[in-house]
């Protein structure tokens, strides 16, 4: 009778999550939308408060919770750029097409923006969302010279793109993005905090300068002051298991999708949710 309750429980908290959510505007590797019904019965505990994300990624979690009040945070400036027009209100006029030879043309003006300073322009922004749509798996890699290096995708020809997204412009109106190191936020005691960082794998050129050994161990350190609710979820392994367990957080398995596998492996994820300063 428990684990019947139990099921019918998440069954209620995914009903609430999705009617209340919002669907990523991004493609995004490692999204945590199927996280959300998880994380929703800890948030309501604590939904008053400000929602503190200082590696906020794909938006699923926030878009997922609606906070009234949210610090959206992302080493990536790119991404960043490309919320703050979309809270300004973006429309997508460049040549949006599912073609390589304009993938690559596409993709040659974007890195020129960069290299001539003016990635946060509103034609970056366009040209941001271009690119995570068209290009192979929604990647999202950079060079060591900035420049975004992700080849075309070949999707299908039917593929979709927006031409604007009036539905984000409300959230976003009572948010605050920033692109800066998560040790420079300025976070309040009452602020709950859900923490996404870069899992712990070869791959580190998600943003420029990367995600180190160093950088995970000095965000668990980070995260462990914070006197408010800590949620953080990352790949498991036995680093982070240790990392976390020694830092006196508390640990949950769970099993996420794979959506991305260079060898075929389809099989779930091993995830890990490390928690503090929450009652369940």
């Amino acid at each position: 009778m428990a684990e019947a309750l139990a099921t019918l429980d998440l069954s209620r908290q995914r009903r609430i999550a999705q009617s209340a959510a919002l669907r990523p505007p991004l493609k995004w590797a490692g999204g945590k939308r199927w996280l959300v019904p998880f994380i929703l019965p800890l948030w309501e505990q604590h939904k008053s408060s400000r929602l503190v994300e200082p590696f906020c990624g794909g938006l699923s979690v926030a878009l997922g919770l609606r906070p009234l009040k949210a610090l959206l945070n992302d080493a990536n400036p790119h991404l960043i750029n490309f919320y703050s027009w979309l809270s300004k209100g973006l429309n997508i006029t460049i040549n949006a097409r599912n073609d390589e030879e304009v993938y690559y043309c596409n993709r040659d003006r974007f890195n020129e923006l960069i290299s001539s300073g003016l990635e946060k322009s509103n034609e970056a922004a366009q040209l941001f969302y271009y690119l995570n749509r068209t290009c192979f798996n929604g990647l999202c890699r950079f060079n060591k010279r900035g420049g975004f290096n992700v080849p075309f995708g070949s999707y299908s020809k039917n593929l979709k793109y927006k031409s604007g997204f009036p539905e984000y412009r409300k959230p976003f109106s009572v948010w605050t993005f920033s692109n800066m190191d998560f040790e420079q936020l300025t976070v309040r005691p009452t602020d709950i905090i859900y923490a996404d960082p870069p899992y712990d794998v070869e791959f580190t050129t998600y943003s420029k300068g990367g995600f180190s050994w160093a950088d995970q161990e000095r965000a668990a350190k980070w995260l462990a002051k914070h006197p408010g609710p800590v949620i953080l979820s990352n790949q498991k392994t036995k680093k982070i298991v240790e990392l976390y367990q020694d830092l006196g957080f508390r640990l949950v398995n769970k099993a996420g999708p794979r959506r991305i596998s260079c060898n075929g492996d389809r099989r779930a994820a091993r995830e890990v949710l490390a928690l503090r300063n929450l009652r369940n």
